[in-house]
């Protein structure tokens, strides 16, 4: 155990045949003893400090744990989140081929209607014509058949009719 202050102080020699000067022997010894209180006052100090370093070191070192893992679960976030958005866009693009696909579908459906009607049309029109070019043509023979001319020729006795006049107002 080391020595105290305190245990200079009380150390008594004893006294010898022409042994030291006491009071030399003294003032030596209260200057070891102001020194010593020195030194253990400065350990003390050292201590304190070395202990408060130790304890900010250890919040440091707790900080700094703290800000590896928050990096690490920032990482982890941020790779969730890369995933996340590259499934998110593999779904938006099936379902954008898949409307693709449909929509193509439907104008290809659509332009095969269009040209079905187009054909019924053109058989309807071509039926139309040759229905039409009958009946002018029938108009045509029934013009130039004789019968106009047999109704041009047939005369109308007016007297009669006259006779049958009403009187008028």
């Amino acid at each position: 155990m080391p020595l105290s202050p305190l245990d200079i102080h009380n150390k008594d020699f004893s006294r010898g045949f022409r042994g030291y000067n006491e009071d030399e022997v003294n003032e030596f010894l209260e200057q070891v003893i102001k020194d010593y209180e020195l030194i253990l006052k400065e350990k003390k100090e050292l201590e304190d400090k070395l202990l408060s370093s130790n304890e900010q070191i250890g919040h440091y070192n707790s900080i700094e744990e703290t800000l590896q893992k928050s990096i690490v679960i920032a990482q982890e976030a941020a790779e969730e989140v890369r995933r996340n958005s590259q499934k998110e866009a593999k779904l938006i693009v099936k379902e954008a081929e898949k409307n693709a696909d449909r929509i193509v579908n439907e104008a290809l459906s659509k332009a095969r209607r269009i040209a079905l009607e187009i054909e019924e049309l053109k058989k309807q029109s071509k039926v139309f014509r040759n229905r039409f070019k009958m009946i002018v043509e029938a108009q045509l023979d029934l013009i130039e058949s004789d019968d106009w001319d047999h109704l041009m020729e047939y005369e109308v006795d007016t007297t009669e009719l006259e006779r049958l006049d009403l009187p008028q107002d």
